[in-house]
């Protein structure tokens, strides 16, 4: 095993990574899994991490309940020097064995090696005293069999951060399946990496609710098939006006969020589909996107982050779902005109017209979608 392992660095953390996965286009699992091409994910971590434990008042643990190989959870050890314990859990012990020859070859000493099951790991820091920071899951397509022991082990005030990867679930394909393990269903849009991060907000929130727990999303970010949401855990309830639906018409292109069960569009009255139930709230929290604008400043991490969370600042009022520009001139029937050039005529038009950071050639906008094909 030690002569398929080769070394790598990402952001200041040396890592030992199986030299398969840096050469074969779908990532082997053995000896263990890890995917180079998650390093954006990663950083985003670091910066959010870096962020989040600043100001958090408690004993600032890090659990880490698939750690594969430990690339997220040996950086956090060796990167984030506020947080004082970082548990490495996985079910593989041959991906532990070189996580902990990676907190070696780092001189990371704070990190707390386990072998178990991610709920067992997980239930086993359900005690208030024994409970994480910040808990990370991040597993093989949904994360939703988790969240309740996530929920559990996250402390009052702390952050819970999820992963999901199964995206022809998530895009509707499989609507059964979506509506099992997200308790709501997507609709096929141009938008749809959206709907996506919602329907994993609106389930976490969900889950929250049956445990008198309330979710606050901090910041989701999203890249190639990986989607990320991050959100702060508070032993309280929520009051549930953060759960609705998407309203998507086919017919005239108008969409809106909406907390009516109720599918005929306002605008051309036609029968519209519906996405969700899901999280119609914000997706980002301000003060925390400009902190870890801030942050990211002190780390090592790819150049689009912070082209990214400027965008995520600019978006983070702005009403839920975007328009490609794609999209704009196929219910034009003419070319595209530039990003920067749509925005402009909106703005100009007295709406309100941001870029999205979920989308680089996307805009999200309070005009409707008659104004927008008028004024484009």
């Amino acid at each position: 095993m030690e002569s398929s392992l080769v070394e790598i660095v990402e952001g200041t953390t040396k890592l030992l990574v199986p030299q398969e996965s840096l050469i074969d286009k779908a990532p082997p699992k053995e000896p263990a899994f890890f995917n180079p091409r998650a390093r954006i994910n990663r950083d985003f971590s670091i910066i959010a991490y870096a962020t989040f434990i600043q100001n958090f008042k408690g004993p600032k643990t890090f659990l880490d309940s698939l750690s594969g190989i430990g690339a997220r959870s040996v950086r956090v050890a060796n990167e984030l020097r506020e947080v004082e314990k970082v548990f490495v859990n996985d079910v593989n012990p041959k991906a532990l064995e070189i996580a902990e020859k990676i907190a070696k070859l780092n001189n990371v000493t704070n990190c707390i090696f386990s072998e178990n099951e991610a709920c067992r790991f997980l239930s086993l820091h359900s005690k208030r005293d024994q409970r994480g920071a910040i808990v990370d899951v991040d597993p093989f397509g949904s994360p939703s069999r988790y969240l309740d022991c996530a929920i559990r082990a996250t402390f009052h005030g702390g952050l819970l951060s999820t992963t999901a990867t199964d995206l022809t679930v998530l895009h509707g394909l499989f609507p059964a399946a979506c509506k099992r393990k997200y308790y709501g269903v997507p609709v096929r849009a141009e938008y749809g990496d959206e709907i996506a991060l919602r329907l994993i907000l609106g389930c976490t929130n969900l889950v929250a609710g049956r445990l008198d727990v309330k979710i606050v999303p901090l910041f989701v970010q999203n890249n190639m098939h990986y989607y990320k949401t991050y959100v702060k855990v508070l032993v309280r309830t929520g009051d549930g006006e953060e759960m609705g639906y998407i309203l998507d018409c086919k017919n005239c292109g108008n969409r809106h969020a909406t907390k009516e069960n109720n599918p005929e569009c306002q605008v051309c009255k036609s029968k519209a589909e519906l996405a969700g139930p899901l999280w119609i709230g914000r997706l980002y929290d301000k003060d925390f996107v400009n902190n870890m604008i801030a942050k990211e400043e002190e780390f090592e991490v790819d150049k689009s982050c912070k082209k990214i969370l400027e965008r995520c600042r600019e978006e983070v009022e702005m009403p839920p779902t975007y328009y490609t520009i794609d999209e704009i001139a196929h219910m034009k029937r003419c070319p595209p005109i530039s990003l920067a050039k749509t925005i402009t005529k909106i703005q100009k038009a007295g709406f309100r017209a941001t870029p999205t950071s979920l989308n680089p050639a996307a805009f999200k906008t309070d005009a409707p979608i008659n104004e927008i094909l008028s004024l484009v």
